[in-house]
């Protein structure tokens, strides 16, 4: 008895750990209790960065400085759970879950994240323990806000870009010190005997280079020398092209990353709809290529029962409510799709399709599908097998032959 009743506190204790991980690490995309749980962690980083940004205003810490405190203090409690129970779920992560718990602990504590984390409450408990003036650590807490690469998918995506261009950014600052160096010493043989005290070595021409090269020209150090001019109006048009090379690389890379995630989310959704669900992965990349998007706005009707039917939808984002008679409302959102018929027969739509919030949808045309089966005989062979056999309208008997949608 004593062991099966451990056994189901170890079972209740690993749901309880499952479902954590799921709330912290958004692993369920409809989990509301998540979207809440992150929300609020975000309100908490940048109410907590405001809070450090208004305190140093003498007026506002005197005036407000109660307020300041609580934000603190709820800050700190936040954040700290946080960081335990990331801890306390780290050996459930895909990546650790083959590694000895210590390996795990180790590789979690030194990760960026957990550091950055780590950061954000350490400064408010080394101000409780030590009785040295901690002003410098205590601003530490503006980094708080690197807390939203966690939470930010956009955040999260510049990042990846970054780290897959690493190779080629610090090439480009290879190349950047190397100008740098050059500059220098150019303008230290132009200029030393005209200005001594700037440019007289190549160290103190150095700042002129890095001001120059980057494009900021404070105006304090400017050669007076006609050569001195004319190099350095060279080195201000290559400074243009350095800080373009850098800008053009992450931004090609961060527009790579968002195009496969959108793709991999799109393919997901067409490879799972009964229709096209037998196709192989290049059939299912031809028929994404005629996807055609659209945003609709709460309320608007998508398609309306009667009219018809010359597409089918699928839902990126947001909520459609399908409205059949004689039966109740039914409401479908991301991943899910509608209106299946119309690409594989022409049909007068049965049901109503409204968007409840803002809802991003693609669109497949029956004339783009059937142009895409002329074009590859065989996928039109596959497409027609699954609509003879009825795949197309699934649940036939419960819905009456009705575009019911479906989950992708």
């Amino acid at each position: 008895m004593i062991g099966r009743a451990q056994a189901m506190f170890f079972q209740h204790i690993a749901r309880v750990r499952r479902r954590i991980y799921e709330i912290l690490e958004q692993a369920m995309p409809d989990d509301r209790v998540s979207r809440y749980v992150h929300a609020a962690l975000v309100v908490l980083t940048i109410g907590s960065v405001g809070s450090v940004v208004f305190e140093s205003v003498p007026d506002y810490a005197q005036n407000y400085g109660g307020v300041f405190l609580t934000i603190e203090l709820v800050t700190v409690a936040a954040f700290s759970i946080e960081y335990v129970l990331r801890l306390w779920i780290a050996p459930i992560h895909p990546p650790y879950r083959r590694l000895p718990l210590a390996r795990v602990m180790f590789r979690h504590l030194f990760s960026l994240p957990a550091l950055i984390d780590l950061l954000t409450i350490l400064p408010f408990y080394l101000a409780l323990v030590t009785p040295a003036d901690l002003r410098a650590l205590i601003v530490f807490r503006i980094f708080r806000f690197l807390k939203l690469a966690r939470y930010s998918p956009g955040i999260r995506s510049l990042y990846e870009a970054i780290v897959n261009e690493r190779r080629a950014l610090m090439a480009c600052i290879v190349i950047l010190v190397a100008l740098i160096l050059v500059s220098a010493s150019l303008m230290h043989l132009i200029e030393h005997d005209a200005q001594p005290t700037k440019f007289g070595t190549i160290p103190d021409a150095m700042w002129w280079a890095v001001v120059t090269l980057t494009t900021v020209g404070y105006g304090d150090v400017v050669p007076i020398t006609p050569l001195g001019k004319m190099v350095a109006g060279l080195i201000s048009i290559l400074g243009l092209g350095m800080l373009a090379l850098p800008v053009g690389i992450i931004a090609t890379s961060f527009a790579e990353v968002i195009h496969r995630r959108d793709f991999v989310v799109t393919w997901g959704i067409v490879s799972r709809v009964p229709l096209f669900r037998d196709l192989d992965a290049d059939d299912v990349a031809q028929v994404m290529r005629f996807l055609r998007s659209h945003t609709a706005v709460p309320g608007e009707i998508v398609v309306r029962r009667g009219e018809l039917g010359h597409s089918m939808y699928f839902i990126a984002s947001g909520q459609i409510e399908l409205d059949r008679p004689k039966h109740a409302p039914v409401v479908i959102g991301e991943g899910d799709f509608f209106g299946e018929l119309a690409v594989v027969k022409p049909t007068r739509r049965t049901t109503t399709a409204r968007a409840l919030v803002r809802t991003d949808l693609l669109m497949l045309d029956a004339t783009d599908l059937r142009v895409l089966m002329a074009e590859r005989p065989e996928l039109g062979r596959r497409v027609e097998e699954a609509s003879r056999q009825g795949v197309a309208s699934m649940a036939d008997d419960s819905a009456s032959e009705q575009e019911i949608g479906g989950k992708a």
